[in-house]
C-alpha cells in the first residue's frame, strides 16, 4: 500500500484533513478570546463547586448547587463555542442566555434574600466575587453570537 492511498483510506475512515478551514465564524477571531474566558470560568467555577460540594455543602446548599449549575453552564458554553455548525451555535446561544438569566436571577436573589447565601455562589451579587465578569460575559457572548449567527443558507 503506497503512502498516498494509505492517507486517503485514513481520511475516509477518520474524517477530513487536519488542515481544513473552520467555517463557523463564532469560534474565530474574537471568539477565541470568548472561548478562553469561558474555559477559565469553567475551570474556576468547577473547581470551586467541587471543593464546596465536598467540604461545605451543609453550610450553604443553595449557593453551592447554584455554583455547580453555573460551572455546568460554563462548560456547555465553552464546548458549544468551539464546535461548528448551526446546531452548536444554537446550543451556545441557549447556554449563554441561561447564564445571563442565572446571573441576573441569582444576583437579585442574593441581594433580597442574603440568608440563602451564607457562602457566595459564582453568580451571587451579580458576580461581584469575580469582578462582575459573570455579569458582563454573557452580554458580550450573546452580542458575539448574534453578530456571528448562521445565515439562512447555513441552517
Amino acid at each position: 500500500m503506497d503512502p498516498e492511498s494509505s492517507h486517503s483510506t485514513l481520511q475516509k475512515r477518520f474524517g477530513g484533513s487536519m488542515h481544513t478551514r473552520r467555517t463557523d465564524r463564532k469560534s474565530s477571531g474574537f471568539g477565541h478570546v470568548l472561548i478562553v474566558v469561558y474555559g477559565i470560568f469553567s475551570l474556576s467555577a468547577g473547581v470551586r463547586s467541587l471543593y464546596q460540594l465536598a467540604t461545605e455543602f451543609s453550610m450553604a446548599p443553595v449557593a453551592i448547587l447554584l455554583s455547580t449549575l453555573s460551572a455546568a453552564i460554563y462548560v456547555l458554553a465553552t464546548v458549544a463555542l468551539t464546535k461548528t455548525g448551526p446546531g452548536w451555535h444554537a446550543v451556545a446561544t441557549w447556554a449563554v442566555g441561561a447564564e445571563l438569566l442565572g446571573v441576573l436571577g441569582v444576583g437579585a436573589l442574593s441581594m433580597f434574600e442574603p440568608q440563602l447565601f451564607p457562602k457566595a455562589s459564582v453568580w451571587s451579587d451579580f458576580g461581584a466575587g469575580y469582578g462582575y465578569v459573570p455579569l458582563v460575559l454573557p452580554v458580550v457572548g450573546l452580542a458575539w453570537l448574534w453578530m456571528t449567527r448562521p445565515s439562512r443558507g447555513e441552517r
